[in-house]
């Protein structure tokens, strides 16, 4: 269980005053931490305020630039290819995931690659920007190399997360966040808060043997494809972790596969890295290019009601639609505040220290 609350407002003060203290601006410091923290509100404690002193560090390792030069380095009038600059992935994936939507308001649809980034939160945050416009809304990044591919022992591929965000009516939006592992790095994490063994299926050790260590990772061991092994369609896993590599770093220019930038600032850097930074793949489709919105959207409320009226197997567990658990955790954290670990408000207090700010 968590041990301490802490009120949103305090610890979005908290993360801003963060991200100014290593030469961030107002506004990037303000926008990263509002992406940072839109993980705690959703429920996804992993990729949150937890993760803040790991950006904290890869800026001390002289691998975040706190001032980047975002730019695009090469489009079309439906396509683009951003340079991040080394810039914290919070700031730089809004920016890119804002120049796919300018192009859907042209075109119908707008597509961004993006090279030379760093962890950019969680992909829900960029896919659900597109909702503004009406606008479908589609968020996916490469990762450090955590993952052994069907069949092997190596770390070949990250979590590589894939996040569609669909608009709907009187509905809330359908939300689809997920990572292409059985389970996420940061469930790992927590786990190892809890001094807390993971379930069969999540992780193997270095040999290929099925594990429930959740230090693992620290052990030569790695995630698992989504699927777990080939019996449970782990090359399904492995097929949509590979795609979401290729779109997001071989196609922007971005290092991919094991050469992928790790997270932790303590593991060295690939050698002859193939590209630069890690890559991220954005996307926003107009509805209107396709159908009115009006009608889309109405579709989109039957389809809501029609699942969320599934028969279910418990009668105490309804069928969800995605994005409804994230949805509720948000609407009950920003009234009750941000449960944390107390591992995780201990390295909230050193990292305060390290740069002289309060917590």
């Amino acid at each position: 269980m968590a041990n301490r609350v802490i009120a949103y407002e305090h610890l979005f003060q908290f993360v801003v005053n963060a991200f100014s203290a290593i030469g961030c601006s107002l506004e990037d410091a303000t926008l990263g931490a509002t992406v940072l923290l839109s993980a705690d509100l959703r429920g996804i404690d992993s990729h949150g305020v937890a993760r803040l002193s790991g950006y904290i560090r890869l800026w001390q390792a002289k691998r975040i630039n706190a001032i980047p030069n975002i730019k695009k380095i090469h489009e079309t009038p439906s396509t683009a290819v951003v340079d991040g600059d080394a810039g914290l992935g919070l700031v730089v994936a809004p920016y890119a995931m804002r120049i796919a939507m300018a192009k859907a308001e042209e075109v119908g649809t707008g597509w961004v690659s993006v090279q030379n980034s760093n962890h950019f939160g969680i992909a829900g945050y960029h896919a659900m920007m597109a909702l503004e416009k009406d606008m479908i809304g589609i968020a996916m990044t490469n990762a450090s190399a955590l993952v052994a591919p069907t069949f092997g022992k190596e770390k070949m591929l990250g979590t590589n997360p894939i996040a569609v965000a669909i608009p709907a009516g009187k509905e809330p939006a359908f939300v689809a966040d997920f990572a292409t592992t059985t389970a996420a790095n940061g469930k790992l994490e927590i786990l190892q808060r809890k001094s807390e063994d993971t379930p069969f299926g999540w992780v193997q050790d270095a040999e290929g043997k099925e594990s429930q260590d959740a230090n693992i990772l620290k052990k030569g061991g790695a995630l698992l494809p989504l699927g777990s092994d080939r019996e449970h369609g782990s090359h399904k896993g492995y097929a949509l972790g590979s795609i979401v590599d290729i779109f997001s770093a071989v196609l922007s220019g971005a290092s991919y596969g094991p050469w992928a930038p790790p997270f932790p600032a303590y593991i060295p850097i690939p050698t002859d890295m193939p590209g630069k930074g890690l890559g991220h793949f954005f996307g926003a489709m107009r509805i209107d290019a396709f159908r009115t919105a009006e009608d889309f959207k109405m579709h989109m409320d039957q389809w809501i009601q029609r699942f969320r009226n599934t028969t279910p197997i418990h009668a105490e567990q309804p069928v969800l639609v995605p994005g409804d658990p994230e949805r509720i955790s948000e609407t009950i954290r920003r009234k009750e505040g941000i449960p944390l670990y107390e591992s995780v408000y201990k390295d909230l207090v050193e990292t305060a220290s390290l740069l002289h700010i309060n917590l």
